[in-house]
């Protein structure tokens, strides 16, 4: 399974998921003028799909808060099994985070939002 979101602007987004997680850009839409609409990331075997929003020439200047509030809804949760190390890495890198915690049914998870607002969930089984 690929999950497709919807982005307001795909260098963010770009830039967010491959060099601050480290997926690999394994496909795009055919480029127009270095813009693409459209692309497959990867990351150990899980595969996600970007694309705009909007049309490049119907784009507002910014994003709609009513829009991106409803991103909140949507979650996509990741195996990992070094919750604490994740963490670590991502503030690190000046992404906002907070610390880990245990989940009433046992799993660690980290919880973060990328740049369209949409929640993301890195998690393991507490020991």
């Amino acid at each position: 399974m690929a999950p497709l979101l919807q982005v307001f602007d795909m260098p963010t987004s770009i830039a967010f998921y491959r060099d601050m997680l480290g997926f690999e850009v394994v496909g795009t839409s055919k480029p127009r003028g270095g813009h693409f609409d459209w692309a497959l990331l990867r990351l150990n075997g899980v595969e996600l799909m970007l694309n705009t929003a909007y049309e490049q020439d119907s784009r507002p200047r910014a994003p709609d808060p009513v829009r991106m509030a409803t991103h909140d809804d949507t979650a996509l949760y990741f195996s990992c099994p070094k919750v604490d190390a994740a963490y670590d890495y991502l503030r690190a890198r000046g992404v906002y985070a907070e610390a880990p915690k245990v989940a009433h049914y046992g799993m660690k998870q980290l919880y973060l939002h990328d740049p369209d607002g949409y929640n993301l969930c890195f998690q393991w089984a507490a020991k």
